[in-house]
């Protein structure tokens, strides 16, 4: 459920035309939403084989045209490319002249604020930062779960209402962040959605090889209770034998990742000593459990200034 308050209708933005630069995984889904909200998708740019699938299945009619045209076509613009892609297009819509005075130009960056739009700023452009806090898969469900999705939106301060009402529109949560906060806010972000994903990958390839048949279905429901647990009491919902100091638990693990999968000892390692230090600090480690479980988590190897990660006995 939406709880944000409305904007007052004289707040919300006209009906616009909107264009898509870049058909990745994010920009078809938030026209697709705003198309949704009475906008109308008018253009939208694509170079690879998949990207123009791609718009041709979320914005199906749209053309696909150059960048500079679609900046031609639209009052809102989108820009949905990859971080480090952003600064040089937007200096080269810029520089040629494809930028109108008062066209709304809205990145998506997690990484970047406003001023990253600095160039088109001075051609007169509106500019926006809307990034949505979601995995996207590239497919028209992404619509239906922008639906409650917190946006991380920085914007000047004259244009703040305009921000958060398209936000609003798609279905979204506004949450403002500061412009000096945005890198800050975008590492948060990838630590806990983007190394999320390698984790349970690791965990289903290690089931499967301890013989699960199902290891989707097993690790559903328990990461499912510990991601609501850790959302509703942080550090409280610590479990397991790192917060219970059983170091012997610990050492039989590391002992058989080396042994059936040595790429994973590295994380194993730095993952179980995060959480031994946050258990420790929030008092659910005893101390005099903490010194032999981080005795194990050294290794022999990190003690004489090694990695860590090499095949060794630690039991």
């Amino acid at each position: 459920m939406n709880t944000t308050p409305q904007p007052d209708p004289r707040d919300r933005p006209a009906r616009l035309t909107v264009g898509v630069v870049g058909a990745g995984r994010v920009g078809p889904a938030l026209a697709a939403s705003l198309q949704m909200a009475g906008h109308r998708p008018v253009a939208v740019s694509a170079v690879s084989d998949a990207s123009r699938r791609r718009a041709g299945q979320m914005l199906p009619d749209v053309p696909v045209v150059p960048p500079a045209e679609v900046l031609e076509r639209s009052e809102l613009v989108l820009l949905t490319v990859p971080d480090d892609a952003l600064p040089e297009l937007v200096a080269g819509l810029a520089e040629t002249g494809a930028v109108r005075p008062g066209q709304l130009l809205a990145h998506t960056s997690g990484r970047y604020g406003a001023k990253v739009l600095d160039p088109a700023l001075r051609a007169g452009a509106l500019p926006l930062a809307l990034h949505p806090a979601m995995t996207f898969t590239g497919t028209p469900v992404d619509v239906q779960r922008l639906a409650g999705c917190s946006f991380g939106v920085t914007a000047p301060d004259e244009l703040r209402l305009a921000a958060e009402a398209l936000v609003i529109e798609m279905g979204g949560e506004p949450e403002w962040i500061a412009e000096e906060n945005r890198p800050l806010y975008h590492a948060a972000l990838a630590l806990g959605a983007n190394h999320l994903v390698t984790l349970v990958a690791q965990s289903l390839e290690l089931l499967r090889t301890a013989g699960v048949g199902a290891p989707d279905r097993m690790l559903g429901p328990l990461l499912g209770a510990a991601l609501d647990n850790a959302l509703r009491s942080g550090d409280a919902a610590l479990t397991g034998p790192v917060a219970r100091g059983d170091a012997g638990t610990v050492a039989a693990h590391v002992a058989e990742l080396r042994r059936h999968a040595p790429g994973t000892v590295a994380g194993y390692l730095a993952m179980a000593r995060a959480t031994a230090d946050r258990a420790l600090a929030h008092g659910l480690l005893k101390p005099e459990l903490a010194e032999p479980l981080l005795g194990v988590l050294a290794g022999p190897s990190d003690a004489a200034g090694g990695t860590g990660d090499t095949p060794g006995d630690t039991t």
